[in-house]
């Protein structure tokens, strides 16, 4: 029988603790002289493993910071419907966090208003938001929500289901969404905790009521480590 390489035995020994959560997605792997120390091999041979865990989207290296575990479970957006990112966070049994980092009334913009369909004397709020799931940042809101639509009494009720309180108020039935790709800048990689010049996916939607009524609009920004985005399309003919 043809010995296996030692080089693969340690890939599947670091596998294995990827499968079974002892290296998680948001921890940085032991170094490559710890993990030869530990297995009693080279760091060249430690060098090689990592490098085929990496091709194999096990592991994920990441310029000046390290070697990670790659999520094993991307998070699903409309996976089931139309859902906040609390409600998606018990979806996937996981505990949402969220930081407000600025609230304020939206200077007047007509662009922004008539997407909206507000009237130019209807105050519309600004809100930015970092939320995460299980302390790990996940995305970015830039929300702008019509402010006759949510009702609160103080701030710390902003960093609870935005949904859930536009709900005391008026039904929500769908939103329109536009995906696109671009790269990490400097203030998103402070928040979101990924290097420069690694993707994110924008995603610009216009959420309505059962009615039509356009509510809000949110310019959000996505680890696309973590997210897909799922949708059905029909063929028109």
């Amino acid at each position: 029988m043809k010995k296996i390489p030692i080089f693969r035995e340690v890939a599947q020994k670091i596998r294995e603790r990827v499968l079974d959560g002892t290296y998680v997605s948001s921890q940085r792997l032991p170094s490559e002289y710890e993990l030869a120390k530990e297995f009693d091999v080279s760091r060249l041979t430690v060098r090689k493993a990592i490098d085929e865990l990496i091709a194999q989207n096990i592991l994920v290296k990441q310029k000046g910071r390290g070697t990670y575990a790659m999520q094993s479970q991307k998070i699903q957006s409309g996976r089931s419907g139309l859902q906040g990112f609390s409600e998606a966070a018990k979806a996937y049994g996981k505990e949402s966090r969220t930081v407000l980092i600025q609230f304020e009334e939206t200077p007047f913009e007509e662009k922004l208003w008539e997407t909206l369909q507000a009237d130019s004397r209807e105050t519309i709020y600004h809100i930015v938001r970092l939320r995460g799931f299980d302390e790990e940042p996940m995305t970015v809101e830039n929300l702008h929500v019509r402010a006759k639509y949510l009702p609160f009494e103080s701030e710390k009720q902003l960093t609870d289901s935005i949904f859930q309180l536009i709900e005391k108020k008026i039904e929500i039935a769908y939103s329109h969404q536009e995906v696109e790709a671009v790269l990490v800048d400097a203030e998103m990689s402070r928040l979101l905790q990924v290097p420069v010049g690694n993707p994110l996916l924008l995603v610009h939607s216009i959420t309505y009521s059962v009615t039509g009524v356009p509510i809000l609009y949110d310019t959000s920004y996505y680890r696309a480590d973590k997210y897909t985005f799922k949708n059905t399309l029909h063929r028109r003919i």
